[in-house]
């Protein structure tokens, strides 16, 4: 064999092991992005809604991805509109219901652009729907602003967050374990 042919049969071998490098890292990285994927949706359940009015929108996401699913006024008898006056709550109902696995409860959290822009906000900042309850979620939606504000039905009011949760027991004892913080309160890392 000349070695003219020996150097172009390297060379030969050569870009085929790197044509195999390339396959083999496109299929690993394809291989790791199909397992990121299955098992981000592994964690995805599916949770049973009751529609308590007929009226009422389906909770949605703006977008793919989000935590929470937007929550609606349902507001179907008069002229489907309610005032929140300054300084007030008024409950809202959404015309859902949910049935939450065991160890998850319904977080019903605000939407920012309505508490930031017009001062509306679930009363209780967070509302806690455990996993047990089966009625309709209702939103006590508190009107922080100085304007009143007019929720019309259909409008977002809120966003459902399912969240796991820890079970804990008590247990009374006589003293807590010391800490460096101890019992400083509220302000007590300063500003």
């Amino acid at each position: 064999m000349s070695k003219a042919t020996l150097t172009n049969n390297a060379g030969l071998v050569v870009g085929c092991l790197l044509v195999a490098v390339l396959v083999i890292t496109i299929i690993y990285e394809l291989c790791g992005f199909v397992l990121m994927w299955r098992e981000a949706h592994q964690h995805r359940c599916t949770v049973k809604a009751k529609r308590f009015c007929k009226q009422a929108r389906t909770p949605t996401r703006a977008h793919p991805g989000d935590a929470g699913l937007d929550l609606y006024a349902c507001i179907p008898f008069g002229d489907g509109k309610v005032t929140v006056r300054p300084g007030e709550t008024v409950m809202i109902p959404t015309g859902w219901g949910f049935e939450l696995p065991l160890g998850f409860f319904g977080g019903i959290f605000a939407r920012s652009g309505l508490a930031s822009r017009y001062g509306l906000r679930p009363a209780n900042c967070v509302a806690v729907c455990d996993s047990g309850y089966r009625g309709e979620y209702i939103v006590p939606l508190h009107n922080d602003s100085s304007e009143e504000r007019t929720v019309s039905h259909g409008d977002r009011i809120a966003q459902l967050v399912v969240l796991p949760y820890l079970s804990v027991a008590l247990k009374e004892v006589d003293a807590l374990s010391a800490t460096e913080r101890g019992e400083g309160g509220f302000g007590s890392s300063g500003r």
